[in-house]
C-alpha cells in the first residue's frame, strides 16, 4: 500500500522545534550618540586656544562659550540615548528632563557669547548680532537633532503605581547589566564581550515583557534581582581571574553559566507570553458569551 512520504524535511511534517540559536551579534545595539553628537565637542577646542591671547575679558568669554558648548554636547549625547531607549520600548514614559532641548538652548547661548566675544575683540561688539547668531544656531541644532519625546507611550489603562515599581526594578537590573559589561571588558576578550551582550539581549527581552504587563513583575522579580546579581558577581570574579591567568577551564565554566542563564531567561519570557495569550483567549471567550446572550451570533 502506498504511503505518503514524511520526514524531517517534509513540508507537511509538524515539528516542535526550539527557537533557532542566536548569532554572535544578534541584538547588538549601536550607540545612538554617534559621530554627529561627538562632533559637537569639537568647536569648543579651537575657541579655547584662540581665546588665550585675547586678554582677561576675552579669555573669560571664550571659556564661558566653550563651557556652554561642551555642556550642550554632553546633554545631547544623554538625550539621544534616552530617546533611543524610549523608542525601543512599547510602553515608556517621556524623559523626565528634556536634555536635547536644554542642549539646543546651551548651544544658542554659547554661540551668542562667542559671537559677542569675537566682535568685542574686533572693536565692533554687538549684542544684537550675538542674539541673532544664537537663535540661528539653536534653530539649526533643533533641525539636526530634533526634540525630546514629549508624550508617554502605551500608558493608556496602565496602573502608574505598578509601572513605577517595574521601572525601578528594571532600572536596577539595567545597572547590573552595565556592571557586567564593565567587568567583562577587563578580561580583554572580544568573544566574551559579544557573548555577554547576547545574554543581555535575552535579559532585556524579559525586561520589555515585564514593562508591557506589570503584573508579570512578581514572577520575574527573582530574574531581575537574584539571578542578575549572581551573574554580575560571577562576571566580576571571572574577569579578574581571566585577566591574570587566562584559565581555559574558568572560561568554559563561565560560558556554560551564561548558556544556562540565557536559556532560563528565554524560557521565562516565553512562559509570560503564553500566559498573556491565555488571558487574551479567556477575554475573547467571555466576550463571545456575552454577545451571544445579547442575541448576537458569531459564525
Amino acid at each position: 500500500m502506498a504511503r505518503r512520504y514524511g520526514g524531517k524535511f517534509s513540508p507537511e511534517t509538524e515539528q516542535q522545534s526550539e527557537p533557532a540559536p542566536r548569532g554572535q551579534f544578534d541584538g547588538a545595539r549601536v550607540d545612538p550618540a554617534g559621530a554627529r553628537a561627538n562632533a559637537m565637542f569639537v568647536p569648543a577646542i579651537p575657541l579655547v586656544f584662540t581665546s588665550l591671547n585675547d586678554g582677561a575679558i576675552g579669555l573669560v568669554l571664550g571659556l564661558g562659550a566653550a563651557g556652554l558648548w561642551t555642556g550642550a554636547a554632553l546633554l545631547l549625547r544623554e538625550g539621544l540615548r534616552a530617546e533611543a531607549a524610549y523608542h525601543a520600548r512599547r510602553v515608556a514614559r517621556r524623559p523626565a528632563i528634556p536634555r536635547k532641548l536644554f542642549a539646543t538652548a546651551l548651544t544658542g547661548l554659547g554661540t551668542a557669547l562667542a559671537v559677542y566675544k569675537s566682535g568685542m575683540m574686533a572693536g565692533d561688539a554687538s549684542i544684537l548680532a550675538g542674539i541673532l547668531f544664537g537663535i540661528a544656531a539653536s534653530a539649526l541644532h533643533l533641525l539636526a537633532f530634533g526634540a525630546d519625546p514629549m508624550r508617554d507611550k502605551g500608558m493608556e489603562g496602565v496602573d502608574t503605581f505598578q509601572q513605577d515599581r517595574v521601572a525601578r526594578a528594571v532600572g536596577e537590573a539595567e545597572n547590573m547589566l552595565g556592571e557586567m559589561s564593565d567587568a567583562i571588558r577587563r578580561a580583554g576578550d572580544r568573544q566574551l564581550d559579544a557573548r555577554v551582550e547576547r545574554f543581555q539581549t535575552t535579559a532585556r527581552e524579559l525586561f520589555r515583557t515585564v514593562e508591557e504587563d506589570p503584573r508579570d513583575l512578581t514572577g520575574a522579580r527573582k530574574y531581575l534581582t537574584v539571578y542578575l546579581r549572581g551573574a554580575r558577581d560571577a562576571t566580576v570574579k571571572f574577569a579578574d581571574i581571566h585577566a591574570r591567568t587566562r584559565d581555559g577551564g574558568a572560561r568554559a565554566d563561565y560560558l556554560a553559566l551564561l548558556d544556562d542563564l540565557e536559556q532560563n531567561f528565554a524560557a521565562r519570557t516565553r512562559k509570560m507570553l503564553l500566559d498573556d495569550r491565555s488571558d487574551l483567549t479567556v477575554e475573547i471567550d467571555v466576550l463571545r458569551d456575552r454577545l451571544q446572550r445579547e442575541g448576537v451570533r458569531l459564525d
